[in-house]
């Protein structure tokens, strides 16, 4: 079961239903080399991303220069660290034609985002700066199931997430958990009307279209789980994830009304269940919020690679991501102080100090 986002089904997806496309600020000018495959796209904005760069934009533009086009190495939409190219490259064959693609799209530079150890490991000659960020992932110890999480707990934490997790059934709501061909016509009718209110209660347009879920459903159906609330018959609230053999990605989520402690349940508890009974080793359960902290999913360190052409610039990025770094570190190590589990945990508190462990070739 391969890492599911750097599938040609996945990006397919994307592309052809108009999702990652030259309309929407994402000119895919992918590079291959023999069986070899590396997403790139040429970008006219940074929206979608996750690796905020609109300083360093302002800044060439405050010098008269042109920031974008620029060329970006990512899963578009998707900030899920993993491997970033399909097959075999030498670093320097890549370095060669990434330069050159630069040079035919005029970009200002390189950016490759959340890539997994073996692809930094891979890169680690090349004149490439790294900046780093802090997420949030759940870890599987050997957990015989959600009680014996909850058990490395303290007292005060878990009797929180229990009543939590009571507090949905007493509203009257059920969750139910669906994978591959089980998610039917309804059910993803349900979740897109979930996931586009997201956005809308916001004022924004969703990045994809009903018709991307159906490609997935359809090509990735055996990685796709779906966790659905209902109130009495009637569905209230969908999160969908993807998974592979080691792990599970929390992706999408909404509700068409609020319930309290409703997202907690069905975008975290039944993940961290998923993942026991499948013996995942991790569950990464999107970007941002702290109140997952609380819950047990612990603050790690990402990264992304950037390269300017502009040797002026790129000697300034990489100063400011020295010191940026300094500051991401203590705030990990800050977090950390807030996980619920007991002091005799110290494993289970401890963590690996990075994701890069997260996403199998």
């Amino acid at each position: 079961m391969r890492f599911p986002f750097l599938t040609d089904a996945f990006l397919g997806a994307l592309e052809a239903t108009g999702a990652a496309t030259p309309a929407r600020g994402w000119s895919p000018c992918h590079l291959r080399h023999g069986d070899a495959f590396l997403p790139l796209y040429a970008r006219d904005g940074s929206r979608g991303e996750y690796v905020f760069d609109f300083a360093w934009a302002d800044a060439y533009q405050r010098h008269g220069l042109p920031y974008y086009p620029k060329l970006v190495t990512a899963i578009p939409f998707t900030p899920v660290v993993g491997p970033r190219w399909r097959g075999e490259w030498r670093a320097d064959e890549l370095w060669r034609q990434v330069r050159e693609r630069a040079r035919e799209q005029g970009a200002s530079g390189w950016h490759l985002l959340f890539p997994d150890r073996p692809a930094r490991e891979a890169l680690a000659e090349l004149p490439l700066i790294e900046r780093q960020a802090c997420h949030f992932r759940w870890f599987n110890r050997g957990y015989q199931d959600f009680e014996a999480f909850l058990a490395t707990f303290n007292s005060r934490k878990r009797k929180s997430v229990r009543r939590e997790r009571r507090r949905v059934a007493e509203q009257g709501l059920t969750v139910e958990r669906l994978t591959g061909a089980d998610i039917g016509p309804d059910s993803w009718r349900f979740f897109y009307q979930c996931y586009a209110n997201t956005y809308l209660v916001r004022g924004q347009l969703p990045y994809l279209g009903e018709a991307f879920f159906h490609r997935l459903a359809a090509e990735l159906g055996d990685q796709l789980l779906l966790v659905l609330a209902r109130h009495g018959e009637e569905p209230v609230a969908a999160g969908l994830y993807l998974f592979d053999q080691g792990a599970l990605y929390g992706r999408y989520w909404g509700a068409v009304r609020e319930y309290d402690g409703l997202h907690f349940e069905v975008c975290y508890y039944q993940g961290i269940e998923f993942a026991i009974e499948r013996g995942l080793r991790e569950f990464d359960p999107g970007v941002q919020g702290e109140h997952k902290i609380l819950r047990g999913f612990e603050p790690v360190l990402t990264y992304s690679l950037h390269w300017l052409a502009e040797p002026a610039f790129h000697d300034a990025v990489a100063d400011f991501c020295q010191r940026e770094a300094r500051q991401v570190l203590a705030y990990r190590d800050e977090a950390r102080t807030l996980l619920p589990f007991r002091a005799d945990q110290a494993m289970a508190g401890s963590g690996s100090g990075s994701a890069d462990g997260a996403s199998p070739r």
